[in-house]
């Protein structure tokens, strides 16, 4: 029986001006002297559900990724290093046309360092029956949905809202489709891949537990709220 190959596409082309410190968020120092990226790329690296890993990143920062951390770590599982497009979208967009051969692609964000083995596992678990899958944390806290003008219009069910993360994990066929149906007929913004399966139709999207420990990182707070969890 032919083998499964899933490939993990790491998003790393952000700017992340809300840092507000001239330097790309997945490039400051997390702690070890060594950057955010390096985390998330270790635990592929070390997962036995990927085979494969392609980094996208901006145009200026491929040099750095390939030096400062693909070779200086040894990261063999990453195979290519392109850039990315003007948007979160056209990144993923780019780094699908690199998983030829994949049955399956792991989605995940540069900034989120804290992902695990078992997360990995859960969402290979999940997206072989679901074919598309994302992992996420349910809410802690009441959520409210508001009208125009800033008031009230609903209170969901909080065991119903879930906070989304990375990894989103899809059929490879399956979001390649999506996002050119999505390309070609929603004017929405796509913030997510999980989103233009949404938009697409071609499947539901099963949630698989994350963990509270796998957040992004946008904000100075968020990067010393990380330094405490290294």
């Amino acid at each position: 029986m032919k083998k499964e190959r899933c490939i993990a596409i790491v998003v790393a082309a952000g700017q992340g001006k809300r840092m507000g410190r001239g330097v790309q968020k997945q490039f400051l120092d997390l702690g070890e002297g060594r950057p955010v990226l390096y985390y998330p790329l270790a635990c592929l690296q070390g997962s036995p559900v990927i085979d494969g890993i392609v980094l996208v990143t901006s145009q200026e920062g491929m040099g750095f990724c390939k030096k400062e951390i693909v070779d200086r770590y040894a990261m063999d599982k990453v195979t290519k290093i392109i850039q990315g497009g003007r948007e979160r979208r056209d990144s993923v967009r780019e780094g699908l046309k690199h998983c030829t051969g994949a049955d399956y692609v792991f989605i995940h964000d540069g900034a989120r360092p804290f992902i695990t083995g078992e997360i990995l596992q859960r969402a290979m678990d999940a997206v072989r029956i679901y074919k598309a899958c994302a992992v996420g944390v349910p809410v802690k806290d009441t959520v409210k949905l508001l009208d125009g003008e800033g008031f009230v219009r609903e209170t969901p069910a909080r065991e119903c809202v879930w906070q989304v993360q990375t990894p989103q994990c899809f059929s490879y066929p399956l979001i390649c489709r999506a996002h050119e149906i999505v390309e070609e007929k929603s004017s929405r913004i796509v913030t997510d891949d999980a989103v233009a399966v949404e938009l697409s139709g071609l499947a539901k999207v099963k949630m698989v537990m994350g963990a509270y420990s796998n957040l992004k990182i946008t904000t100075p707070e968020d990067l010393e709220i990380a330094k405490a969890f290294l």
